[in-house]
């Protein structure tokens, strides 16, 4: 069974998340929305018609959105079936957040590594 797809995010906690985004949109080009991050688009290598995107997003240094990891990051994977990725590592002995979110862009969990990071699955919606 094929578990990850793909990165979906990339999100990381700062002091002033508004700064950041204009010192990289100054520095690397990164046009970002402090409440939607940079979205970079891409095609899929075997199926071109089948469109995807990967989210860069700094969040407040106090969100309490990475959860009970100390960590600074947390790296979004995307799955084709998140109810069968999470059958599968609740069989294996991962640790899941049994809290989902549903949005028109996707379904989403989280489970959290031997270390104690927060990891964010996330299944997109057809087309997005």
């Amino acid at each position: 069974m094929q578990k990850v797809t793909g990165l979906g995010g990339i999100f990381f906690k700062a002091e002033n998340p508004s700064a950041l985004y204009q010192w990289y949109e100054k520095h690397l080009g990164l046009k970002g929305d402090p409440n939607a991050g940079v979205h970079f688009k891409w095609r899929d290598a075997e199926d071109p018609s089948n469109p995807g995107r990967t989210v860069w997003a700094v969040f407040p240094k106090d969100t309490k959105y990475f959860g009970p990891s100390g960590s600074s990051f947390m790296l979004n994977y995307r799955v084709a079936d998140l109810d069968a990725t999470l059958n599968a590592l609740r069989e294996e002995g991962v640790a899941i957040d049994e809290h989902r979110e549903d949005h028109e862009y996707g379904r989403f969990a989280w489970i959290t590594d031997p270390e104690g990071n927060r990891i964010e699955l996330w299944e997109p919606a057809k087309g997005y």
